[in-house]
């Protein structure tokens, strides 16, 4: 197999080729594809320009239209208050890594399932929501732990900009701006 990403055009009338299929496909085919792990970049086939991300948005957005949404109103309205402040960039890097986070927990998760179940075993909703009723407490634990490492990298992500921002601003003659919080002695000293 090539490791180079499967090539999709999207054509002007907002059709996609598969150029490896030499067919055109669906959005719904795209998202089989990512289901199956298979690489690919969607291409303008005019313009050449990449656009698998807005493709991957639009799976997204059909995905949190129909059926049960992953993120509520409050949570996107608040990804949207992140574009174009400071934080834009630090919140995409927090995500990407809770994301990979909860990849590890599941995967640990699933090989358990597989160690309990048997390699060869399909592992069918049912069975998984069973086995996931029975791994609560672990699970809960597991949850309990990520959510505290989660906020612990926050704190100190944000720790981190505010050190860099001080000795960004150090030069500039802003009162205290420079140094630590003072404290009740530090005052007294000052004084």
């Amino acid at each position: 197999m090539s490791d180079s990403p499967r090539i999709i055009k999207k054509y002007p009338n907002r059709r996609l080729y598969d150029t490896a299929n030499s067919g055109y496909i669906t959005l719904v085919d795209v998202k089989q594809m990512v289901l199956e792990n298979i690489e690919f970049k969607v291409i303008d086939a005019k313009t050449g320009d990449d656009l698998s991300r807005a493709i991957l948005l639009q799976i997204i957005l059909e995905e949190e239209s129909a059926g049960m949404p992953m993120f509520s109103s409050e949570m996107l309205a608040q990804m949207i208050r992140f574009y174009g402040s400071a934080q834009q960039t630090i919140m995409g890097s927090y995500i990407e890594q809770n994301v990979s986070a909860f990849l590890a927990i599941q995967k640990k998760l699933q090989d358990q399932a597989k160690q309990m179940y048997g390699d060869k075993m399909m592992i069918t909703p049912d069975l998984w929501k069973q086995f996931m009723q029975m791994q609560a407490p672990a699970m809960q634990g597991m949850l309990g732990n990520y959510l505290e490492q989660s906020a612990k990298l926050f704190m100190d992500m944000q720790q981190r900009m505010q050190d860099q921002t001080r000795g960004l601003f150090s030069a500039f003659p802003f009162p205290n701006f420079a140094g630590a919080p003072q404290t009740g002695a530090d005052e007294e000293k000052a004084r």
